[in-house]
């Protein structure tokens, strides 16, 4: 079963796009506008993750940041314009696991949502496979059959996502969207370079293709 995420956020752009990521990557997504909503949404749905904003309608985010904290022990990653240090303190004070100031790379904030958790699942639940190969989430180490295979943080984070969605065409804007910045603007050419990279480094010994090209579509794992 998919992780349960509630993002609490009053504002429109920021929640449609956290909603859409985190979709994506598979998360079951519920969203709330203001605090006295994500407070409901969060006894009624028991998520797995909050992130939650700061500065809210009604009931700031502190505050109910305390009240999640007193009424149980779900994760809160408190996602905020707020950047002063005593903003943080105070938030990581009352209980929150996480602080992440925005403007933000939507890179990141997978990547700690992912490490919050990890806190919470079986070591089990770390592990990606596919035909021959596994990638482990926690200890990032990726293996070929028994082979080791060495990635760089750019690389492990492409192949965790051709994991994620196996048999899946990605399309090339998603990848570049997902992998490097939600807002990229450079040059696509950096996709292939690291295909090639990839490729090379899983077929090193001679091991089939899992990584394919789906002309005018995207790329996709399969057998």
């Amino acid at each position: 079963m998919a992780a349960r995420i509630l993002v609490i956020d009053d504002d429109q752009k920021i929640l449609n796009t956290v909603r859409r990521g985190l979709a994506y990557e598979g998360y079951q997504v519920d969203v709330a506008e203001s605090g006295e909503e994500g407070l409901r949404k969060a006894r009624e749905h028991e998520p797995d993750l909050v992130i939650l904003d700061v500065m809210l309608p009604g009931i700031d985010g502190f505050e109910i940041c305390r009240r999640l904290r007193a009424g149980g022990d779900v994760p809160v990653l408190m996602l905020t314009a707020r950047d002063e240090v005593s903003d943080r303190v105070r938030g990581l004070d009352l209980g929150a696991d996480d602080y992440m100031v925005k403007p933000f790379a939507f890179e990141e904030l997978i990547a700690r949502v992912r490490a919050l958790l990890r806190r919470r699942e079986p070591s089990s639940a770390n592990v990606l496979r596919f035909a021959d190969l596994t990638l482990d989430l926690a200890t990032r180490e990726v293996r070929r059959g028994e082979r080791m295979i060495e990635l760089t943080n750019r690389e492990f984070e492409l192949l965790s996502l051709f994991l994620r969605h196996p048999r899946q065409v990605l399309p090339r804007a998603t990848i570049l969207e997902r992998v490097w910045d939600y807002d990229f603007g450079g040059d696509s050419n950096v996709l292939d370079v690291y295909i090639g990279y990839l490729r090379t480094k899983l077929e090193a010994n001679g091991e089939p293709r899992l990584i394919h090209t789906v002309r005018g579509a995207g790329y996709v794992l399969r057998e």
